[in-house]
């Protein structure tokens, strides 16, 4: 076997190294790109996502209808609190506080008016003025003052009123300091004495009474203020106790055609608190407004035109005295025609008791109160008749025989306006107790609303999610 003949060419040489070609650079190449984060849900989108995915279950369901039950019920029961409250304090205010001060003013105004009279009454009577005179003069000022003293306490800081009462206790030293001027020189036997008495009474007459009028009206404006915020029907609470019992007998319902039970006990117990609570709101509402609108009708509203009567007495008796203090120097002209100032207003405040009167015989609603007005009408008939008698002695030249019959014993015109005087307070006193049973009967009926409400409903609150509870023990 012949073999292939070996070359005898020597292998290849390898040849000179190249040197190595640097890489060219090129574009960057781009790092791959980060997933961008979803943005963050907020709570409340949370909330409502886990609201929606438990509302597609039963259990789900259930909770949610007893969280709105409950938080009806407490809502109906704060609410009703809240509103049964303000209106009990208002009405416990018209009793205790506005009232009492609108009668305190109408008060002041009486006694400053009676102390006028009084003072003309002892300065016609000479040198030899009545111990029962100065006796009731002396009362009289100490009443306004006290009256003044317990308006101050009651009076709102920086309010209009307060700025009245203090003027009131202003013009009170200095109008005592006129009249014992007058007194002085009258017992003296100076005729300065009647200038200043009318001086005096100027004071009184065109400053005094006028500011305790204004306090008198004030307080009968924050009297209404107080009947305004009591007798309003609470009618959010009554909306959101339907609100509620709608919502439990829907409740009930749904329960029963799922499980087809008559009764769940916690929905009953819900229940049954609410329509307490609901028709305790109603009922005891209903009898506070009525009451407390009697109490307006036929307390408040008599009160007023008997205190109105009252003051036109007490300036009429005044101005009956002044007249002849006065004797002629005082005129006034009215249609072209001169009157003695002082007969020509106790004309006009004849007049206005004698409207007064008849009104206040209207909306009398008893023999009680009716009599007293009566009378007073009896009274105020026979003083008109001595008073023209009186008017004609002096108008006549004959000043003594109308003193007599102005500040004399029996037969003078002043036992008639005593007369007038004494059975107007009788009709207000009535006047007074009629408010008083009307306006507490009305205060009564509210009287453990607020606190009866809130058990009730934290109770009926609590009977709800009861009832639903069970529902849900049943998926367990």
């Amino acid at each position: 076997m012949t073999h292939p003949p070996k070359s005898s060419a020597a292998p290849p040489q390898a040849g000179p190294a190249l040197p190595a070609v640097p890489p060219q650079p090129g574009p960057p190449v781009p790092a791959p790109a980060s997933p961008t984060p979803a943005p963050r849900r907020t709570a409340f989108a949370e909330g409502a996502e886990r609201l929606r995915a438990a509302a597609t279950t039963e259990p789900g369901r259930l909770r949610i209808i007893g969280a709105v039950l409950a938080l009806l019920v407490v809502a109906f029961g704060a609410v009703t609190a809240w509103q049964t409250s303000e209106r009990a304090a208002a009405a416990d205010d018209v009793l205790h506080r506005s009232q009492p001060l609108s009668s305190g003013a109408a008060g002041i105004y009486r006694s400053l008016a009676d102390a006028n009279t009084a003072a003309s009454s002892g300065f016609l009577a000479g040198g030899q003025e009545s111990a029962a005179s100065r006796d009731r003069y002396e009362k009289d000022i100490r009443a306004a003052a006290g009256g003044l003293v317990t308006a101050a306490a009651n009076a709102e800081p920086g309010s209009s009123s307060e700025a009245t009462i203090a003027r009131l206790n202003r013009l009170l030293p200095e109008y005592k300091g006129l009249i014992e001027r007058a007194r002085t020189y009258n017992r003296q036997g100076y005729p300065v004495g009647g200038a200043y008495l009318r001086y005096a009474n100027e004071k009184m007459q065109q400053e005094m009474l006028p500011a305790a009028e204004d306090l008198y009206t004030k307080e009968n404006q924050r009297l209404d203020a107080d009947y305004a915020d009591a007798t309003p029907y609470p009618w959010a609470a009554i909306a959101l106790g339907v609100l509620a019992l709608a919502a439990l007998g829907w409740a009930q319902h749904r329960t029963y055609r799922r499980t087809n039970r008559v009764l769940n006990h916690g929905l009953v117990a819900g229940t049954a608190a609410t329509t307490v609570v609901l028709l305790w709101l109603v009922v005891g509402h209903a009898v506070a407004r009525t009451e407390l609108n009697g109490s307006y009708d036929h307390g408040i509203r008599s009160l007023k035109v008997l205190h109105d009567a009252r003051i036109a007495s007490l300036k009429a008796r005044g101005n009956e005295n002044l007249s002849l203090v006065a004797r002629g120097a005082e005129t006034v002209t009215v249609g072209g025609q001169t009157y003695d100032a002082y007969y020509y207003d106790f004309d006009k405040d004849m007049n206005v008791l004698g409207r007064g009167l008849t009104e206040a015989a209207g909306l009398a609603d008893d023999q009680a109160g009716t009599a007293p007005v009566a009378a007073a009408r009896g009274n105020m008939a026979v003083w008109k008749k001595r008073h023209a008698t009186a008017r004609g002695e002096d108008e006549n030249g004959n000043y003594q025989q109308a003193l007599d019959l102005v500040i004399g014993g029996k037969g003078a015109t002043g036992a008639c306006f005593d007369s007038v005087d004494s059975n107007l307070a009788r009709a207000i006193d009535h006047e007074q107790t009629e408010f008083r049973q009307a306006a507490g009967s009305g205060l009564d009926a509210m009287t453990g609303l607020t606190l009866g409400a809130a058990v009730l409903a934290v109770l009926g609150a609590a009977g709800a999610v009861a009832g639903i509870g069970r529902r849900l023990s049943e998926y367990r």
